[in-house]
């Protein structure tokens, strides 16, 4: 894999756990649909320091994919799970990491 990619949800306080579980559920859906590696799923609700109110979810890709390329089908499953929280995020981006392997090292 060569890339990390990351989606970050601001959720409204109160939520994160809640929104996690919603992601969590979303991520399983592509990983069986085949459009996604497994993903971690991880989150802040206020009881570890760092951002609060937030939620990640993290994968790796061979390749960056628009999700609105030609012939990429979102299933309808993962649209439907996403349902429950929809009202509870507030914002979302979306980050790009490539990643460190063996063949990229440098002396």
């Amino acid at each position: 894999m060569s890339y990390v990619i990351r989606r970050v949800f601001v959720v409204k306080p109160g939520s994160a756990r809640k929104v996690a579980t919603t992601v969590a559920k979303q991520a399983k859906l592509y990983e069986e649909a085949g459009q996604r590696s497994p993903c971690q799923v991880y989150f802040n609700g206020g009881t570890v320091p760092g951002e609060k109110d937030r939620v990640y979810m993290e994968w790796t890709a061979d390749v960056i994919e628009s999700p609105y390329r030609e012939g990429n089908v979102i299933p309808q499953s993962v649209r439907d799970a996403g349902t429950s929280s929809r009202d509870l995020i507030e914002g979302s981006h979306i980050e790009f990491y490539e990643l460190l392997t063996p063949a990229k090292f440098q002396d």
